[in-house]
């Protein structure tokens, strides 16, 4: 696939090498306790990816340099841009998702998946 072809599935195959200047947003779910979330991710060209909950911006999680494990952004190197940030809510109707190492793991797995 050249940098500028797109797949004709809904979703375009991302490879960090073509330095692609925009990239497609996609869906992914992930076990969460006895329930199956989705969540839909951002990704950039710096091999950052937005984890978007509910329109907000839960976090982002990318490669370490092992290019094996994922880790989280922390919060002050990220810029949630035109979306709000997520606001935990214990008494709403929807499953208070964290970003600890394992639901970072997990989702970077759905990622790696994807692409």
């Amino acid at each position: 696939m050249s940098p500028t072809s797109h797949s004709h599935d809904a979703h375009q195959t991302i490879d960090h090498d073509f330095g692609l200047s925009s990239m497609d947003v996609f869906n992914i779910k992930i076990g969460f306790g006895k329930n199956e979330l989705t969540l839909t991710i951002l990704p950039n060209e710096e091999g950052l990816y937005k984890i978007i909950y509910y329109g907000g911006v839960l976090g982002a999680i990318r490669l370490e340099a092992d290019n094996e494990t994922w880790e989280k952004v922390p919060d002050d190197e990220l810029e949630a841009g035109d979306l709000p940030y997520y606001k935990h809510d214990l008494r709403a109707d929807r499953l208070d998702i964290v970003l600890d190492q394992a639901t970072v793991g997990r989702i970077g797995e759905e990622i790696h998946a994807h692409l």
